[in-house]
């Protein structure tokens, strides 16, 4: 039945695993886990120094007025005093501005002119997205969440001047940046990049570089590390650059992005690595590019994989736990929280991978928390059941003192201890059922057996067993009881003299009269759980006891006889008869007793 109970355990503790596995991509597990891996995994780190930004920010707003004021004339002429030095031209221009609409036609051409002389231009689009059911490869209908609805181009002199790419901003359920789209293919087979794909596609063709896509998903994202918080990239207002105050052959080969850097343009998102402040588009498309050309993006571990590492770290875990006691088990809990929670998670995300780092020590949690409860029944289970056994032999007190025993152990098996042994049979009661009705007999034997029960018990003794109209009774057993000996003698006292006050209220009701004969002796015995495992008694057996048994047998009613070693061990505190050696039933040498006649208090 227990390893039942064991097998059920280990068998919710995967189905913990397991299901948890699978729920941890639902949204709200997954908003707090991010929250925790953004903040273990998302660390500034050196900021490429060949990534600009050059800032449309409030100083260039109060120089030029509103962005939509602006002629393109003044895009034209920052596109070519960064280009004006061949040797210390920038490789990449992105202008992350979408110029859909068309303005005057004096400007937008000298912007498009520009650009197409310059050849290293980029400028942003934007597609409109929308959820569409769609049927899969295997005929499965499927949500497509980036189905596009519309697209934004810029305005066609431009378009065909310059590269394109969208500038769509992915923000994750909980309001977070942390994923970008590498590109996009459309239903003729062209290949739309993002803006920072673009970026850093012309970057790479443009030094003779490989173009390596990172690993990507289903819908061609991938998560990417920032480098930096706000303002951890070169930063130049645009009035600085277009007045002269900065010199554009600082800019030299590099990619220089011009974007919206003031509050008023609205085009500030949330970024994983500073939850609760804000960064601009512009920055993240930076962080983007730089995440691309130093390979810091990581893919998510498949909700499916991490639900079956789970459920075998989770198996293995429980195996290991539940053998073992409170504190190992704890410090076990701890390390494998701390090891396969945090710590995991930061080394698979060096390596791409982003696992949840906050679910498995919670399953690992639950386990533990299993593990105690399931202790904590079984010691319940285990301290009733002795109870329930050793409420039927011994007294209150060493019951109380057994359930808070947290060592005691109700098992088959015995101990060699010196114990007192005391017998009390009822003298004269076969003669007497025979002439009483039944529940008559009844009633006399259970106002005996109460009476010797009692007188057990409030001596501190263990009631072994009712053997028909016999009591037997140790001492000493199963624990230590102060002055045992002393206690078992009075107990044959206590005995007596409640039989003559019984026997004086069942000769007036019947006309009967019964009366005790009692032995006791001391000595060594084995005590312990006799029988099997699921029937078992309490008892002791051997020689002390055989000889307590024969001193009863041979007491005469209202007699109490006592041994030896008994008398030895309590002669101040008593005053006795010599009987004299008298021969007992299977002993070869008589034995030496005394007649109990006094208790000295």
């Amino acid at each position: 039945m227990a390893d039942k109970q064991k097998m059920r355990i280990a068998l919710t503790a995967l189905l913990i695993a397991v299901v948890t596995g699978l729920l941890g991509w639902v949204r709200a597990g997954y908003s707090v886990d991010v929250m925790v891996s953004d903040a273990l995994c998302q660390r500034a780190s050196v900021a490429n120094k060949n990534i600009y930004i050059i800032a449309i920010d409030d100083k260039t707003l109060e120089q030029y007025g509103s962005i939509t004021s602006w002629s393109r004339e003044l895009s034209a002429s920052l596109v070519r005093l960064l280009n004006k030095d061949a040797q210390t031209r920038p490789a990449v221009i992105v202008f992350d501005v979408i110029f859909s609409e068309k303005g005057d036609d004096e400007g937008d051409t000298a912007f498009a002119e520009a650009c197409q002389e310059a050849g290293n231009v980029v400028t942003a689009m934007s597609y409109r997205f929308r959820e569409q059911p769609e049927y899969d490869e295997n005929g499965r209908i499927t949500i497509n969440q980036y189905h596009v609805d519309g697209i934004v181009m810029p305005y066609e002199a431009l378009r065909e001047a310059t590269s394109q790419g969208y500038a769509n901003t992915l923000v994750g359920a909980d309001g977070y940046v942390r994923r970008a789209m590498a590109y996009i293919d459309d239903e003729e087979g062209q290949r739309n990049y993002s803006l920072a794909s673009q970026a850093y596609r012309l970057y790479q063709e443009s030094h003779g570089e490989r173009v390596e896509w990172p690993a990507l998903d289903d819908n061609n994202q991938y998560l990417f590390s920032y480098s930096g918080k706000t303002g951890c990239y070169s930063t130049i207002s645009m009035t600085d650059v277009m007045d002269g105050t900065v010199n554009p052959a600082i800019f030299a080969d590099g990619i220089v992005f011009v974007g919206a850097y003031a509050a008023g343009m609205q085009d500030s998102y949330m970024p994983a690595i500073s939850h609760g402040t804000q960064m601009y588009g512009v920055e993240i498309q930076a962080n983007i590019v730089e995440a691309l050309l130093e390979g810091k993006t990581q893919q998510q571990l498949p909700a499916s994989i991490y639900a079956g590492i789970a459920a075998a770290l989770a198996a293995a875990f429980y195996l290991a736990v539940r053998r073992m006691k409170i504190i190992p088990a704890t410090v076990m809990t701890l390390v494998c929280v701390v090891a396969l929670g945090p710590v995991f998670a930061v080394l698979m995300y060096a390596r791409g991978i982003v696992t949840p780092v906050i679910l498995l020590p919670v399953v690992f949690f639950m386990i533990y928390a299993v593990h105690l409860i399931y202790g904590y029944l079984q010691e319940v289970m285990r301290r009733q059941k002795v109870v329930n056994v050793f409420k039927q032999y011994v007294a209150p007190q060493v019951v109380d003192k057994i359930s808070k025993d947290k060592d005691f152990e109700l098992v088959l098996g015995g101990e060699n201890r010196h114990i007192a042994c005391l017998f009390v049979d009822i003298r004269g009661f076969t003669t007497m059922s025979e002439s009483l009705k039944p529940e008559e007999v009844v009633e006399i034997l259970n106002e005996y057996l109460s009476l010797t029960t009692n007188s057990i018990f409030q001596n501190g003794g263990t009631l072994d067993k009712f053997v028909g109209d016999a009591t037997m009774a140790v001492f000493n057993a199963p624990f230590d009881l102060e002055d045992y000996i002393y206690k078992a003698v009075c107990t044959a006292r206590d005995m007596k003299a409640g039989a003559d006050a019984i026997a004086e209220k069942f000769e007036k009701r019947f006309g009967k009269s019964v009366g005790f004969g009692i032995g006791v002796n001391c000595g060594n015995a084995v005590v312990g759980n006799i029988g099997c495992d699921f029937r078992m008694d309490y008892t002791a057996i051997g020689d002390t006891v055989n000889t307590a048994a024969r001193l009863e047998s041979n007491a005469r009613r209202g007699q109490i006889l006592i041994s030896k070693e008994v008398y030895e061990a309590v002669k101040d505190r008593v005053e006795v008869t010599p009987v004299g050696e008298i021969p007992l039933k299977g002993k070869t040498q008589g034995v030496f007793v005394y007649q109990l006649d006094a208790v000295k208090i």
